[in-house]
């Protein structure tokens, strides 16, 4: 295309919603949701039950749901302002507070307002900046524009995620962001958009995306409840579960049914693979918006 036609499109193209930070905020609600609801799932809570968890069920997620809705519109809108760093992060630290008003001091969704948050913001940007919505894979690379600041952000020491990334010596959010989700990129998205094509229903689409992310990522939340081995247990039901068809399997509800007791039994459970469930789910539905 040349210039002069790309500047010609570029002009006919209709402009991104002036509602746009909200839509995509809804989007990013709306992914959380879609996560939660989404059962069975080995270890995490679902509106069925709690599996893993003693502090939460699906009430405390919901209460933390309504309470994080302002903030999605807030980072969609710095992301459109181009708004630096700072702010997004400064706009995480409310919401991290405010998530631990509504649920009482339960951490429900730290990893997501950090990592949908960014994702957000990107999203939002490349939206009204190119006037048209952008692919999950520019929305994931769109991420690496804050990788200095994202390197010089202080780290908490003492939180769960940080000690064990220290002490097994592995990548964290923070990393990931900085490389534009890799992980989203090549693990999760190709998995989600897969098994849709495939026709699989949304609840099925995304098991199956839990399940590749949680064989193939090195999760904090599963090294903090159960180190090394636990992982590795984790990694394998998995792999196992997607090795004998998956969602296509026919009985793959009672093979996650009998998977979820075993992580129950060893109190796993998968957070930051759910974390970037609720992230793919994102990017892919702002691609339809």
């Amino acid at each position: 295309m040349s210039a002069q036609l790309q500047q010609t499109w570029i002009a006919r193209a209709p402009a991104p919603p002036r509602d746009a930070a909200y839509q995509l905020a809804r989007l990013a609600v709306g992914a959380l949701h879609a996560e939660l609801a989404c059962a069975p799932k080995p270890g995490l809570v679902t509106p069925f039950d709690s599996g893993s968890h003693t502090d939460m069920d699906a009430a405390t997620f919901m209460r933390s749901l309504f309470a994080l809705r302002g903030y999605f519109v807030a980072i969609a809108q710095a992301g459109i302002d181009h708004a630096p760093f700072e702010r997004l992060r400064e706009l995480g630290i409310g919401a991290e507070s405010a998530m631990l008003r509504a649920t009482c001091g339960v951490n429900t969704h730290r990893g997501a307002i950090f990592s949908l948050g960014l994702l957000t913001a990107q999203a939002a940007r490349l939206w009204v900046a190119q006037r048209r919505r952008p692919t999950a894979e520019q929305v994931c690379n769109g991420v690496r524009a804050w990788r200095d600041a994202l390197q010089a952000a202080p780290l908490d020491p003492h939180s769960h995620g940080q000690r064990v990334r220290a002490q097994y010596r592995i990548s964290g959010v923070r990393e990931h962001a900085a490389a534009g989700y890799p992980v989203l990129r090549e693990i999760a998205l190709p998995a989600l958009r897969t098994a849709l094509a495939g026709g699989a229903t949304r609840e099925a689409a995304l098991v199956q995306t839990l399940m590749q992310l949680i064989a193939q990522v090195d999760d904090l939340n599963l090294l903090h409840r159960g180190g090394a081995e636990g992982l590795a247990f984790a990694k394998a039901q998995a792999a196992a579960f997607l090795a004998d068809g998956g969602v296509a399997h026919p009985q793959w509800r009672a093979q996650l049914h009998a998977i979820g007791q075993q992580f129950v039994a060893r109190r796993l459970s998968p957070g930051g693979s759910a974390d970037l469930l609720a992230c793919a789910w994102f990017l892919h539905r702002q691609e339809l918006a």
